[in-house]
This record gives C-alpha cells, sequence and structure tokens, in this order.
C-alpha cells in the first residue's frame, strides 16, 4: 500500500505516489493486476494519473453514482482514524504533524501484506492482518470457539441461543463482480483455511 498526505488533492500528489508505490509491491510482476478503486471525484481521472495507471497496469475504478457502499472499505477506514482517540479534535497544527500522525496509523490500521501484528481487524475476526497472512487465525479461532463453547457449557443460562460465531472469514471484497478473480487469486489460501 502507498500512502501520502499532502496539502491539496489533485493529480500532482496521486500520479507520484502510484508511480514509486507499484515497485515497491512487485506490480509489475503480477500475472493478474489490481485495480485501484475511488470516487468520481477529478483527481483519479486526471489524465495523468490515468496515464500512469495504464503503465502500470493498473485498472481504475470508480464509485458508482447512487450506491452507498462502493467505497465502504475507505469509508470504514476513514471513520477509523477519526474516532481514534489520538486524532487531534482540533485539526493538525501543520502539515508535517498530520504527515506523522497518518503514518502511525497506517502502521497501526493497514501495513499490508501482514506486515501489521497491532490492529485486530473486525472484518477478519478480530485477528491482525499478521496473524492472517501467516494462517494464525486458524487456531485463533478455533481457541476461541473452544472456550466459548466451554463458558457456555458451565453456565448455560446466561446465552439464549448460540455463541458468538468464530468461524473463519475468506475472501474480503470491495465489489461482489470481482470476487470470481479475488478467488482464483488466493484459491490456495482459502482450500487452506475450508480444510482446518
Amino acid at each position: 500500500m502507498g500512502t501520502t498526505v499532502a496539502d491539496t488533492d489533485g493529480s500532482d500528489h496521486a500520479a507520484p505516489l502510484a508511480r514509486r508505490t507499484a515497485p515497491a509491491k512487485g506490480i509489475h510482476g503480477l500475472r493478474d493486476k489490481p485495480v485501484l478503486h475511488g470516487d468520481n471525484g477529478a483527481t483519479l481521472k486526471a489524465t495523468t494519473v490515468l496515464a500512469m495507471l495504464h503503465w502500470l497496469g493498473v485498472k481504475p475504478s470508480y464509485s458508482r453514482p447512487r450506491v452507498s457502499d462502493d467505497n465502504a472499505f475507505v469509508e470504514s477506514l476513514f471513520c477509523t482514524a477519526k474516532y481514534r482517540p489520538e486524532f487531534p479534535e482540533r485539526g493538525f497544527a501543520d502539515l508535517e504533524s498530520a504527515r506523522d500522525w497518518a503514518a502511525t496509523f497506517v502502521h497501526w490500521s493497514l501495513c499490508a501484506q501482514g506486515d501489521n501484528h497491532d490492529h485486530a481487524h473486525s472484518g477478519i475476526r478480530y485477528v491482525s492482518p499478521a496473524q492472517r497472512h501467516a494462517g494464525e487465525d486458524i487456531a485463533i479461532q478455533a481457541a476461541r470457539h473452544a472456550l466459548y463453547q466451554e463458558a457456555k457449557s458451565r453456565h448455560p443460562r446466561r446465552w439464549s441461543r448460540h455463541t458468538r460465531h468464530w468461524d473463519l472469514i475468506g475472501v474480503v471484497t470491495l465489489n461482489p463482480e470481482e470476487e470470481t478473480l479475488t478467488h482464483a487469486a488466493l484459491g490456495p489460501l482459502n482450500e487452506k483455511r475450508k480444510s482446518a
């Protein structure tokens, strides 16, 4: 993942961000190129950004009009950021402060490819991305399920029905039509999870 914080929104920030992020993530070597999803703003539709994405082999994707959940992941991310206890109530003192805060937040919340050991995400049943990528979530969820079953057997009156579900989460996608492509790319990981 690539991130940047700037004092203006424009293609002069977006195109260089794409250019430096793609090689760092090995996008040129991927058989199935990634999709960059954004809103319908001018920045991601600017000629310089589109040319950079085309050169990198990244497919642009845009939110559909009147479809409230097209940007669900990024909206969730913004909500998480704004409700962090350390988010400044009155804004940032300067650009450098905003960049420092954002770098810390990104490391805590997002570090892609399993580098994140700190933030347990609700979308993957409260494990960290590092645990998910390492396959440790299988044992973690099994232990949680066993703990809940033991608690229910010792105190059955506390539950009117079943305990919390600790089933493994498969692929998490933004748009359902892309699930087939994602499943093909992550097939071996999903088969490992199903057999656990």
